[in-house]
This record gives structure tokens, C-alpha cells and sequence, in this order.
């Protein structure tokens, strides 16, 4: 088989580390690789299948002989991409920087794949709110035809990265033993006025936009109208930073343009790739952080119809956002151009 020489650049970082989990998980066939990330990061070294790697500074003669590079995501994204194509790698790139260039694709590999074929360079993985709802609404979209969306998020710390993660542990530590919070990261590190996650919920994610939604919420409107070529769909969101430390809920009510049982749903949702039903409500089966933490597959419950309105439907889905929401998306979009000897 082809080996591939990969660059990862945000190596260090919660994104970049379970690149390096599910290469080796999957037998990911690479032959060099370069660990990147920014000149605060660079001389780090990260032990990986038994060798040594330095992290080098990324700079714009970093993806020299790189087929294959995984940008993690953040604003390195805008500046290095444009060399890494320049130098004759794919870029697949997780930040929000090209989901939107109309010239760039979005892919979530199980929803749209034929999107591939069409890049010049760069693919943009979607955001990782995006990715776990549509992976639950594919084949619910394939059977009945969605004709609005509307979502609610319970999105976890991790969301923010390492930093997020342990600004959580922190705080839960400090109030349990009755000491004070300094938050710092939610609801966003920028911001001037920062709120405690611990024992709380947070509605904001990102920026307030004009339209008093957040820069989050209008990700996932615009991605998924990119995502199924449908500009105009109907699609509001809600998006929640919870105290959880991994993998992101949602509570989703979907209308059909056709009845649509829940028996039905149950059956797409599971024949689906990379889904899977949790669903029994007598035994009080349904998807949960706890269960998808670490996991691939987007677990979809809580199937019920929408009374209120015709042709409705409610879920509830979780999925870990670092491995489907993230690196494993943006693995598998390589390893489908590889499967159809696309690099």
C-alpha cells in the first residue's frame, strides 16, 4: 500500500493529539510525518509509535514533500494554508476560516462525499456541532426530506480546547473545597467578562452577531444549508456550554415534508455508517457524554414525534466532538481521497 507523508500542524494541541490516537488506531497509511504547531509550542517532543518526534514552528516551508496536511483548527489556519497548497499538499482544515469560500468544500464524508472531487486544495471540515447533527439527520433526510431544523446544543468544555478542560477541572476542584473561581475561558477567552462552568451553563459560544445570534449558532445554520445544497433551509440553533468535559449533546426537532415513523427513523439512523440508535426508553436507554466520550459513532435517541405539528420529530444525539466532531471527520476525508486514489 501507498504511504503518505503527513504534516499535522496544532500537534500539541487537543485536536492535534487525537490525530496522532486515531492514525495509529486506524492503521493510517503514513510514511513520514511532521508534527507542527506555533513558535511557543516548537521543540516539544511527542513520543508516537515508539519514536521521538520534534515539534517544529510552523512556517511557510514547513509542507515541503507533504502530501496530506491536518490543520487542528485556529487563526495559523488563513496563514499557512494557502503555502501547504502552494507546496503540493491537500490541506484538510479544521478551522472555520474556508468552510464558507464557496470555492472550498465541506465535508462531512458519510453526508457528502461527492463534494471531494470539487476541491482546489484546501477542504474544510465542518464545525463540530454541525457534523454530530448531520450525521444523525442524513438518513432521516433521505427517507422524508427535512423541511426545517431547529437545535438546541449542550456543547462540553472541551469545545475550548485543553484550556477549556482544565479551567473545568479547576473550578469544580475550587468550589468542592470552598475556594473561589477565577474564570478566564468561557464564555470566550477574548471577551472582557468571563462566567465559571462549573455547576452552570453557559448560553453563548463564540461572538454576539448583529442578528443576536452567535457566531456559533450561525455555523451551524450556514454549514448544514452548504452541507445539503440547500441555501434557503429553514434551520435556527441554540448553542449551550455545559460542564461536561467531552463529547457534545443536542436535542433536535426536525419537520419532514412526508410522515415519517419512529420505527422508520430508528431503522435509517442505525443502517447508517457511523451512527447508532440508543434508544429504549423503558429501560432508560438513551445517548449520553458518558457513553460517547472517546467513542466514533454519533449515538441518536429520544426518537419521538413532534405532536404539535405535523410531520414533526424530536431527538436527542451525542457524539464526541475532538473525534467525529474534529480529527476523526477530517482522517476520514483522507482516507476516502486515498480509497479513490484522489491524492
Amino acid at each position: 500500500m501507498k504511504k503518505y507523508n503527513v504534516a499535522i500542524l496544532g500537534a500539541t494541541g487537543a485536536v492535534g493529539q487525537e490525530f496522532l490516537n486515531l492514525i495509529e488506531e486506524r492503521n493510517f497509511p503514513f510514511d513520514n510525518l511532521k508534527m507542527l504547531a506555533s513558535k511557543r509550542s516548537a521543540g516539544k517532543h511527542i513520543e508516537f509509535m515508539g519514536k521521538d518526534y520534534v515539534v517544529e514552528e510552523a512556517t511557510d516551508d514547513s509542507f515541503d514533500g507533504v502530501d496530506i496536511a491536518l490543520f487542528a483548527g485556529g487563526s495559523a489556519s488563513k496563514t499557512f494554508a494557502p503555502a501547504a497548497v502552494k507546496a503540493g499538499a491537500v490541506v484538510i482544515d479544521n478551522s472555520s476560516a474556508f468552510r464558507m469560500d464557496p470555492e472550498v468544500p465541506l465535508v462531512v464524508p458519510e453526508v457528502n462525499p461527492e463534494d471531494i472531487a470539487k476541491h482546489k486544495g484546501i477542504i474544510a471540515n465542518p464545525n463540530c456541532s454541525t457534523i454530530i447533527m448531520l450525521m444523525a439527520l442524513k438518513p432521516l433526510h433521505d427517507m422524508g426530506k427535512i423541511k426545517r431544523i431547529v437545535v438546541s446544543t449542550y456543547q462540553a468544555a472541551s469545545g475550548a480546547g485543553k484550556d477549556g478542560m482544565q479551567e473545568l477541572q479547576d473550578e469544580s476542584e475550587q468550589i468542592v473545597h470552598g475556594e473561589s473561581v477565577n474564570p478566564h475561558v468561557f464564555p470566550v477567552a477574548k471577551l472582557p467578562k468571563h462566567y465559571q462552568l462549573a455547576f452552570n451553563a453557559v448560553p453563548q459560544i463564540d461572538v454576539f452577531l448583529d442578528n443576536l445570534y452567535t457566531k456559533e449558532e450561525m455555523k451551524m445554520v450556514n454549514e448544514t444549508r452548504k452541507i445539503f445544497h440547500q441555501p434557503d433551509m429553514p434551520v435556527t440553533a441554540t448553542t449551550v456550554r455545559v460542564p461536561v468535559y467531552r463529547s457534545h449533546a443536542e436535542s433536535v426537532n426536525i419537520e419532514f415534508e412526508k410522515e415519517v415513523t419512529v420505527e422508520q427513523a430508528r431503522k435509517a439512523i442505525d443502517a447508517f455508517p457511523g451512527a447508532c440508535v440508543r434508544d429504549n426508553p423503558e429501560n432508560q436507554e438513551y445517548p449520553m457524554p458518558l457513553f460517547t466520550s472517546g467513542k466514533n459513532d454519533v449515538e441518536v435517541g429520544r426518537i419521538r414525534l413532534d405532536e404539535s405539528v405535523e410531520h414533526g420529530m424530536n431527538l436527542w444525539v451525542c457524539g464526541d466532538q475532538i473525534r467525529k466532531g474534529a480529527a476523526l471527520n477530517a482522517l476520514q476525508i483522507a482516507e476516502y481521497m486515498i480509497k479513490n486514489d484522489m491524492i
